[in-house]
């Protein structure tokens, strides 16, 4: 294939995908990884896409915006799966878990259906799903609120049902994680109830793959300071690993074979 349709079928990629992943185009090409970085540098240079780490996405500003659950669930699949399995270790009988929304917490959820003893909460519609299709039967209590594109409930019903609850711990999915803006979400409301399950749980663990590191969603869920432990994986570069290091409670760093940035 010649660069320049090469390069084609990488922009038709990002406008459908938003975000894609050097290694995912590099499989899908028949190229070597380095090709396919030159090219995003190629685009980059046109001013037709943004690089970022492991990847390349639609340029400029994206705080606002918010993909759907399904596009969400298949990027960046064994990275959330990695994390979700390290999430699982620090899960112990009768535990009462809230679960935020998001497709991290989704995989997570997958994998307490093995479990016994636990209370789970949520806001999440597709989490509920999970325990429910699964035939779990743990107790899953489900917030009423309006529903999200990422399929999570929100609003003034769900914050209020909430607050008379409390949490052993807290597993948070997040839109963006970034030095300066936290964790971060391109929703309004769903920040508004992610603070509330916050406040509600005495341990807050945000489960973020690497690729949310330098996002940055329009409304600040939390600041780094303000959460317990963060499980990624180890495609989170350098710098963010000691930002991390320096200001939540613990970093964990999940190894995802096949993964390769």
């Amino acid at each position: 294939m010649l660069a320049d349709v090469r390069r084609f079928e990488i922009l038709a990629a990002i406008n459908q995908e938003r975000v894609v992943r050097v290694a995912d185009l590099a499989d899908k090409f028949g190229v070597s990884l380095m090709t396919v970085r030159r090219d995003i540098e190629v685009l980059e240079e046109a001013g037709k896409v943004e690089k970022i780490h492991g990847g390349a996405k639609l340029p400029g500003n994206t705080s606002a915006h918010e993909p759907g659950f399904e596009l969400k669930s298949k990027q960046f699949t064994a990275e959330k799966q990695a994390i979700a399995k390290e999430a699982v270790t620090l899960v112990h009988d009768g535990m009462a878990i809230g679960l935020s929304a998001g497709t991290t917490t989704w995989a997570f959820a997958k994998l307490l259906c093995a479990k016994e003893n636990l209370t789970i909460v949520t806001n999440s519609v597709r989490i509920a799903d999970v325990f429910q299709s699964s035939g779990s039967t743990l107790p899953v209590i489900l917030t009423g609120g309006e529903r999200t594109p990422s399929d999570a409930l929100v609003g003034p019903i769900a914050t209020q049902s909430i607050r008379s609850l409390h949490l052993d711990m807290l597993f948070m999915g997040v839109h963006g994680v970034d030095a300066h803006a936290g964790f971060t979400t391109p929703n309004l409301l769903e920040a508004e109830m992610d603070r509330a399950l916050i406040e509600a749980a005495r341990k807050v663990v945000v489960l973020a793959d690497s690729s949310k590191w330098g996002t940055v969603g329009i409304s600040t869920i939390a600041a780094l300071e303000d959460v317990d432990e963060v499980i990624s994986d180890d495609g989170l570069g350098a710098e963010a690993q000691r930002t991390l290091r320096q200001r939540v409670g613990k970093l964990h760093l999940v190894a995802t074979p096949g993964a390769t940035q």
